[in-house]
């Protein structure tokens, strides 16, 4: 009998963590985003005053940024630096194949970035820089509205899905 509460319990938790989880990457998500905004604003500050080089405006954002981010665009400085091919956007697209922990939305966002890095004029790069910003505000804007809901959703759902679950079992 004490085995069967043990595994409702077990089931229980392991059901909510699963929740809690799917809320942690909801706010992972959101401080991602944040994250390639403001990364975005350094470059086109540095393209724009500065005329930096791709190579180096990658490594001063990877050394600006933490974690997925932080090592997507390492990786890209490096094949830029290494001249892997001359293409920011092939350099871009290599590097996010290789990290597949970024979620789906800065996923696209990165891809139409690198469209226009190095393809375009500077007044065509800082277009598309910003842009693609403008489209990160609104996906970042839409995960602010629905926060405390979706968060509370996904915690609230996770538990009572190892309720049934328990209940099913016993």
């Amino acid at each position: 009998m004490n085995l069967h509460w043990l595994g409702a319990i077990l089931i229980i938790a392991g059901c909510g963590g699963i929740g809690f989880g799917m809320a942690l990457n909801y706010k992972r998500e959101e401080n991602t985003l944040r994250q390639l905004i403001r990364i975005m604003d350094m470059f086109c500050c540095d393209l724009e005053y500065r005329m930096t080089p791709l190579p180096e405006l990658f490594r001063k954002a990877a050394n600006a940024s933490t974690g997925q981010l932080a090592n997507l665009f390492a990786n890209v400085s490096k094949e830029l630096e290494n001249q892997i091919a001359p293409d920011a956007a092939y350099c871009m697209a290599s590097a996010l194949h290789r990290s597949r922990e970024l979620p789906g939305k800065v996923l696209f966002a990165l891809t139409d970035l690198s469209r226009s890095l190095g393809e375009y004029d500077l007044d065509g790069q800082l277009q598309g820089i910003k842009a693609v910003q403008a489209s990160c505000n609104r996906q970042l804007e839409d995960l602010e509205n629905n926060r405390t809901q979706r968060i509370r959703s996904y915690q609230t759902l996770g538990l009572c899905a190892g309720a049934a679950l328990a209940i099913l079992f016993l």
